[in-house]
């Protein structure tokens, strides 16, 4: 028998086709361990629900969605930066920030007084409320030690948030997020030997199983392309899958290098050029789209997104959850930010939080649609059309959260009740 199994449902597949949403009307799903076994039409179940599974949920016409997956955040740090957005209401820009010591570095300090269990309870009601809107698999980044042990602390603590939640947890190597205050102006070799640093550490990231993959920030005022290249050399020849934070202030190339090393995803791409478009379609690379950093920075050169889907080169959007630039912990607020800021469609929005986002973290076979054999991360909305998850700001319709094929407490007051196998 199954595990469970979900009637009377209204599913959104998310698998591109004709049919918008990859929407199955009336449908039922079967979930066997932790994985999809089933899914179709309610009336093309092979008998009633009662013979196939321990568990029945009768969803009476609510819809279904793959667990949402946020694939860029930074969201294990110290401190806060509400000083910061202050002085950028006040007329200062990122980067005159950023180069007065504030921005990244000023984080860093903070998170450097922290030990591993302050970073811990920190971080843990970031994560809380982004699965408490359906996030079920979540990308977690470092850069905010910029020093061997502190950045393997931001990464154990991000491994600790996946062991003891029901999310999956992605965690990302940003050692390359900024140059340290004790290597700045040349001192102890300046910026190349600082990564000297961070590429040493890489073997003992991949023994201890704290690397999921390596980012890296190529902007004026932190990496350039030269340096870039020799990081992601040294991970590629770990068998390490690289990302890059790629063109947000300026084109510096970011997009053309990231499609040069096969990158899951360039990120953020406000000034990425045509060519660089071209080279990621050519090279499978997934866009990120951050409308939280654009909002927050009120940029006004939003990412070519026309030039995208001429292109080819599919779209995630994400929180970008982190202290300075985008303090956000709401996905679904992200994916109204992406139809009203960027100008996405609310299924391109969708598509961006679930099947494209898990291509973005390089699980797009296990996660992020609705199939036969993919994980049961699954997410029960009190909707009624898709298009309400991007509608709506300050909104949460979320009934029930399934990881793993497992119901969780993300929304106790709504959560479903089941009823047993000899029930229906």
């Amino acid at each position: 028998m199954w595990d469970s199994v979900l009637i009377n449902a209204r599913l959104a597949t998310m698998v591109p086709g004709r049919l918008p949403y990859g929407a199955i009307e009336a449908g039922a799903l079967g979930i066997a361990g932790d994985r999809i076994a089933w899914i179709g039409p309610l009336d093309d179940l092979t008998a009633r629900p009662g013979a196939l599974a321990r568990r029945i949920y009768d969803l009476e016409g609510r819809w279904v969605t793959p667990g949402l997956v946020d694939c860029h955040t930074h969201l294990v740090y110290g401190g806060d930066r509400a000083g910061e957005f202050e002085q950028r209401l006040g007329g200062a820009s990122y980067a005159e920030i950023a180069r007065s010591g504030g921005g990244i570095l000023s984080t860093v300090t903070a998170t450097r007084a922290a030990d591993e269990e302050a970073l811990l309870a920190a971080s843990l009601p970031r994560l809380q409320a982004l699965m408490a809107e359906g996030v079920t698999a979540v990308e977690i980044k470092s850069g905010y030690g910029l020093e061997p042990e502190q950045e393997i602390k931001q990464l154990r603590v991000a491994r600790r948030l996946g062991e003891t939640q029901p999310v999956t947890v992605h965690k990302s190597f940003l050692g390359a997020h900024a140059v340290p205050p004790e290597y700045r102006d040349g001192a102890q070799g300046g910026a190349d030997a600082y990564l000297d640093s961070m590429i040493a550490l890489l073997p003992r990231l991949v023994e201890e199983q704290l690397v999921d993959s390596v980012d890296a920030f190529c902007e004026s005022i932190a990496f350039d392309a030269r340096q870039v290249t020799r990081l992601f050399e040294a991970a590629t020849a770990l068998g390490l899958p690289v990302r890059l934070h790629a063109d947000q202030l300026s084109d510096g190339g970011g997009a053309a290098l990231a499609a040069r090393f096969k990158a899951l995803s360039a990120e953020h791409l406000e000034y990425a050029s045509r060519a660089g478009i071209r080279a990621m379609a050519e090279a499978g690379t997934v866009a990120v789209l951050l409308p939280g950093a654009f909002y927050t920075l009120k940029d006004e050169t939003a990412p070519p997104i026309a030039a995208f889907r001429e292109a080819g080169v599919e779209l995630a959007v994400a929180t970008d959850c982190n202290p300075g630039s985008s303090p956000v912990s709401s996905l679904l607020s992200v994916l109204n930010m992406a139809c009203i800021l960027f100008g996405l469609t609310p299924e391109e929005a969708l598509a961006g939080a679930t099947r494209v986002a898990a291509r973005a973290l390089g699980l797009g076979d296990s996660h992020g649609t609705l199939e036969v054999g993919k994980a049961a991360d699954l997410v029960v909305w009190d909707i009624e059309r898709p298009a309400e998850l991007a509608y709506r700001l300050g909104f949460n319709p979320l009934v029930q959260a399934f990881k793993d094929g497992r119901a969780v407490d993300a929304a106790p007051k709504r959560g479903l009740r089941s009823a047993g196998a000899g029930a229906a």
